[in-house]
């Protein structure tokens, strides 16, 4: 099967590519690095000829609302138009748990536009919706910093690693489509005040973290259950302890 991988040189990308690879599968990682361009379309054609699937991880290097909608609208069409053209079968893309929930941040609202433009395609798909990766908490730390003090909600949250992430997206992009979400998490829950606190601590960041109900989510007010999934998601098995043990930092 020949899977092509946008996004594929970045944290989750490199491992599906090495996952898929490992399975026998023909995976061509897509960026901007090996020339391919989603934003301009540069390289799109050849890269997509007589692929299978197209498995879409990339993320805009800018979460400033303006730039961030560009680049889901642009990207997402071009990469459609692409695919339907080159008669791909199975169009996979990697989004966020509780993202029609967090449509007051300018971030959300671009992603629930690229999976409305999926929906809208002609091209079968999946699209999955992963909780946010262990690897993602210091960017959630930064975004939520003032001052040098970390305010978030007391709210729950499911996280997972990275790789976990990746396998869960390989499985789903060598099956038949599912025309629908898939949700994926990690093992347990944990409040998002307490968690971040945690790794702060264990990195030692010196940032103390104040839990604030109205703590902005990168803009988002949380719900209590705002970042989790529903019951039927497929939960991973890397719990936080055992990764946070062996994370380099």
């Amino acid at each position: 099967m020949k899977i092509v991988v946008i996004g594929g040189s970045g944290l989750i990308g490199s491992k599906l590519v090495r996952k898929l690879g490992e399975q026998g599968h023909q995976v061509i990682p897509a960026s901007p690095d090996t020339g391919v361009n989603t934003l301009t379309g540069e390289g799109l054609a050849g890269a997509l000829d007589g692929a299978d699937v197209v498995i879409d991880v990339s993320n805009s290097p800018s979460f400033d609302d303006a730039a961030v909608m560009k680049f889901f609208e642009t990207s997402t069409s071009n990469l459609l138009n692409a695919e339907t053209a080159a008669g791909v079968g199975h169009h996979v893309v990697l989004s966020v748990v509780g993202t029609d929930r967090l449509s007051q941040s300018g971030y959300f609202r671009a992603k629930i536009v690229q999976e409305e433009l999926i929906r809208g395609a002609s091209i079968p798909y999946s699209i999955v919706h992963a909780t946010q990766f262990f690897e993602f908490i210091k960017r959630i730390a930064d975004d939520a910093t003032t001052d040098g003090t970390v305010r978030l909600a007391h709210v729950l949250i499911q996280p997972m690693a990275a790789e976990d992430v990746a396998s869960a997206v390989g499985t789903i992009s060598v099956g038949a489509p599912v025309n629908a979400i898939v949700e994926v998490a990690g093992p347990q829950q944990y409040r998002l005040d307490e968690l971040v606190q945690r790794f702060l601590s264990e990195r030692g960041d010196s940032r103390a973290v104040i839990t604030d109900p109205h703590a902005r989510y990168f803009g988002a007010e949380l719900g209590e259950r705002t970042l989790v999934p529903g019951e039927d998601a497929s939960l991973a098995e890397t719990r936080f302890e055992d990764w946070l043990s062996q994370a380099a930092f």
